[in-house]
This record gives structure tokens, sequence and C-alpha cells, in this order.
């Protein structure tokens, strides 16, 4: 059996559906990050998949190094508002965040 770009998009598909799922439905702010994770996971697997099966000279690898890049920063700057909700309010629930509006 060979393995083609579909097996690659249909990796990709179940990844961001997991993630999206992940997002829309956690109130823990912990667990949205893991969400964002894998949708920018699934973003990653496309950019590398196209470039290995499409030979228009797409460089889907320098792609996905700056999503990876991207990634850490993104969870760098999260962690660091999660440790301040928590530090504030002593909780990571999401639905307890606009305490902080006032």
């Amino acid at each position: 059996m060979i393995i083609g770009l579909e097996h690659y998009l249909f990796i990709s598909a179940i990844l961001f559906s997991l993630g999206l799922f992940g997002v829309l439905t956690r109130r823990n702010a912990v667990s949205i990050l893991m969400g964002i994770e894998l949708i920018l996971n699934a973003a990653n697997l496309n950019f590398v998949a196209f470039s290995r099966f499409v030979t228009i000279g797409i460089s889907g690898q320098l792609f996905a190094v700056f999503v990876i890049i991207l990634a850490a920063a993104e969870a760098a700057v999260a962690l660091a508002i999660i440790l301040a909700l928590y530090q504030n309010i002593k909780s990571v629930s999401v639905d307890e965040a606009d305490a902080m509006k006032g």
C-alpha cells in the first residue's frame, strides 16, 4: 500500500477536528491551549505533506519551522497569562476569567 497525500490530509483533518473540539468544549485554560497546539500541528502536517507531494517549489518545511516557532511563543505567552490568572483568582477556568475585568 502506497501512502499518498490523501492519507496525510485525512490525519491532518482528524487532528484539526480534535483540536477544534478541545478548544470549543473545554473550560480549563490549559486544555484549550492543548487544543490550539493540535490545530497548529495539523497545519504543520499539511505544510510538510504538500511540500512532499507537490513539486512546484513550495518549501513546506520552512513554513512548518515558522509555525513551530510561533507555537512556542504562543505557549510561553499563554502559560504566563494562565499563571497570572491562577495567581489572581486561584483558578484556571476561563469562565472565571471575566472577574479580572473590573
